[in-house]
């Protein structure tokens, strides 16, 4: 553990609208993929907690739920999880993308802002989609939205100005001890890093209506004795019956594809062979059973 004087740590909440690039940004600032990503809005559900450690500190960070307005109960959930994070952390980073035009999802955000009382960083992202000339004028826009104490325009995809994230943490955070071992990345327990990736290659795979009502839970996880096979029993869990049809595909090979997608991003995972077999179960409208979204890992009284 570090014991230099001069060591800042802390805890840094990513909040944004859904889909503007927050889980892409955590996994490059840390190195390695974590988080789960894709273009379908809502694609994190549970606060993910991630760690970056150098010689200047230590920085955890919590990526969010997107911010919207719930629809369902597990959206509910996602909407809690995210603002109950904006009090347990130190500063703030709040994403968003490229617009002069700031809409009302963003507004809301900056009313739940107002009464934290904490460091606020602004990261306008995708800026490799736009001119030099349209970012300032993007950057005027905000700052009528909000007072924020830095405003830093990347590309999370690209890696463009990301490392001035970092160095502007750090001036932000507060001197502290050394939460976590240099080496370690996440607190997520593999088994559900395991459950996103199967979700995350669903996700890559189907249709926009699908994915949404899907979700993802690891039966089996076990290694074999004197073995480098991994054994994984995994149900992808849906609330219909055509949509069941469609996650199996012809002759099984849209499960089949999602399967092979998966398994190869694990083995990097575990570091070693994986056998993973993948069941299909439909339960109705289980994002507005407080039980099931529950039993699918998404738990209030974890947040």
């Amino acid at each position: 553990m570090n014991t230099n004087e001069q060591f800042r740590s802390g805890f840094v909440a990513i909040i944004g609208r859904p889909n503007v690039g927050k889980s892409t940004l955590m996994n490059h600032l840390i190195g390695q993929k974590i988080a789960i990503t894709s273009k379908k809005p809502q694609t994190t559900r549970n606060r993910i907690q991630t760690v970056y450690t150098c010689e200047k500190g230590q920085i955890i960070f919590l990526d969010t739920p997107g911010i919207h307005k719930a629809k369902t109960r597990l959206g509910e959930y996602m909407v809690d999880v995210a603002s109950r994070t904006l009090k347990d952390v130190d500063v703030i980073l709040w994403l968003v993308e490229p617009s002069s035009h700031i809409g009302p999802g963003d507004r809301h955000i900056a009313r739940q802002l107002e009464d934290v009382g904490l460091p606020v960083i602004l990261v306008i992202n995708k800026i490799d989609t736009v001119s030099r000339e349209e970012i300032l004028l993007f950057i005027d826009a905000y700052r009528k939205l909000y007072e924020f104490d830095e405003i830093i325009p990347v590309s999370a995809l690209r890696g463009q100005n990301t490392e001035d994230i970092i160095d502007t943490l750090f001036q932000y955070l507060p001197y502290g001890p050394q939460y976590y071992d240099e080496d370690v990345v996440t607190d997520q327990p593999m088994r559900q890093i395991v459950a996103e990736v199967i979700r995350e290659k669903a996700l890559h795979a189907l249709d926009d209506e699908i994915p949404h009502g899907i979700a993802v839970s690891v039966d089996v996880m076990k290694k074999r004795k004197k073995s480098p096979v991994t054994d994984i029993e995994a149900t992808i869990v849906c609330e219909k019956e055509s949509h069941k049809g469609i996650i199996i595909g012809k002759q099984g090979a849209m499960l089949k594809k999602i399967g092979s997608n998966a398994r190869y991003e694990i083995e990097r995972l575990v570091e070693g062979k994986v056998n993973l077999k993948l069941w299909v179960k439909v339960k109705k409208d289980w994002r507005d059973s407080d039980f099931l979204i529950k039993n699918f890992g998404y738990d209030r009284k974890e947040v």
